[in-house]
């Protein structure tokens, strides 16, 4: 719906001036008259860059999800009407984005659409987990309740994939510093050294020799290293983007690295319970939820596994047979959900492995961290310190023949 600037004055002649959102200007004139306004001018307003240039809309983030549905919950609970809930929100938003697509929601609602309905039709920040888990609320009458549960949902699963991206960025910024000051001295450092030898004439040490047949390599291959790199990047990502069994293979070889393997694998077992518990919990029928679940577990393989379970489930059997027979999961995991099922608390039992694993993947990102920082130390040293080494060798000898 197109948004208009207005001005207008009051009866006591005050300037008055806002934006409104109305199907035409006509529309916005009646409504400020009806506010007992006096219309001075209504124009339409401008597009913003951002909404020219897709890739400058900034993205929605989770926390702008989970401020959201905490709001929301709290604005429901205290029996604000829903089209006036989403109207609020929609005007106090921050991020530009997310205020666009609270407004078409908001005007889906106000034409007839059920809530569930017009955020699944936003399925970036509004997932199929979240569609339904308000579905079953907006049924069962618990609507505040539900999103109360889907932030606190939302809030763990974000403290989650914050503590792997913590994991991942350390190891990564050395490499890519020890990587980068390599590269920079056999580039740009050793040529001068190789003059300065050149100058002085007599033969070099073999190491001295070896570090300047890789700098003669790395000035005349750099560029096309760079593009190969580059190149096998982008298309290791499209191939996993595009190619299901490729997706499948990478995933696979993810599970079973040694260092980062087990990391994933406690990570995936987290999300995946957390996940499932929050939605029976919610009321969504086990089927349903296990599809959700196999959808957003972020793995092929696991993705895979848990459809197996769902195909096992349909057929009669319980839900920690097939889990053992994936091999996937742990079997403490499917010791806990047996016995969950047997005594009828699957839910809590769900939540209590999911923060148990939680606990788990804050041990292993710290042991993670512990094992990577020496050795990238090391590494760096070692290749910057061998190379500083290798340049000063013809320096010792020049030093021993003037003596």
């Amino acid at each position: 719906m197109p948004v208009f600037l207005w001005q207008a004055r009051t009866r006591q002649g005050t300037l008055k001036k806002g934006e409104i959102e109305a199907v035409s200007s006509e529309a916005v004139l009646t409504q400020l008259r009806a506010q007992m306004l006096l219309p001075v001018s209504v124009k339409g307003k401008g597009k913003d860059l951002r909404e020219v240039l897709p890739f400058l809309k900034p993205r929605i983030k989770i926390r702008d999800l989970v401020v959201f549905t905490r709001q929301f919950a709290t604005m429901i609970d205290a029996g604000l009407p829903l089209v006036q809930c989403l109207g609020i929100l929609a005007d106090q938003a921050t991020n530009s984005t997310f205020k666009v697509i609270l407004r078409e929601v908001k005007s889906d609602v106000e034409q007839g659409s059920t809530f569930a309905d017009a955020l699944r039709k936003h399925p970036k920040p509004f997932d199929a987990l979240y569609v339904n888990l308000v579905a079953a609320g907006e049924v069962g009458g618990i609507l505040d309740t539900i999103l109360n549960r889907l932030a606190v949902y939302l809030e763990k699963a974000d403290a989650l994939a914050r503590k792997v991206k913590g994991a991942m960025v350390y190891p990564t910024t050395v490499l890519v510093v020890a990587v980068g000051v390599v590269v920079l001295m056999l580039v740009k450092v050793i040529p001068v050294f190789e003059k300065m030898f050149e100058d002085f004439g007599g033969e070099l040490p073999g190491p001295t020799r070896m570090v300047v047949n890789v700098s003669h390599f790395m000035q005349e291959w750099i560029g096309i290293f760079l593009v190969l790199g580059i190149g096998a990047l982008v298309g290791f990502f499209q191939a996993r983007k595009r190619s299901r069994p490729f997706r499948r293979a990478s995933d696979a070889v993810f599970l079973k690295m040694p260092v980062f393997g087990p990391l994933l694998r406690k990570v995936a077992v987290a999300r995946f319970t957390r996940t499932l518990g929050t939605m029976i919990a919610s009321g969504v029928p086990i089927l349903d939820a296990l599809d959700i679940v196999s959808r957003t577990a972020g793995n092929v393989v696991i993705e895979e596994a848990l459809a197996d379970v769902k195909a096992a489930i349909s057929e009669g059997k319980t839900i920690a047979e097939p889990l053992s027979e994936s091999g996937v999961f742990p079997g403490m995991v499917v010791q806990m959900i047996a016995v969950g099922e047997e005594t009828g608390a699957m839910e809590n039992m769900l939540n209590k492995i999911a923060d148990f694993y939680d606990d788990e993947v804050d041990t292993a990102v710290a042991a993670l961290t512990s094992l990577l920082e020496p050795v990238m130390m090391v590494g760096l040293g070692g290749s910057v310190g061998g190379l500083l080494i290798a340049m000063y060798l013809p320096i010792f000898k020049i030093a021993e023949t003037i003596g």
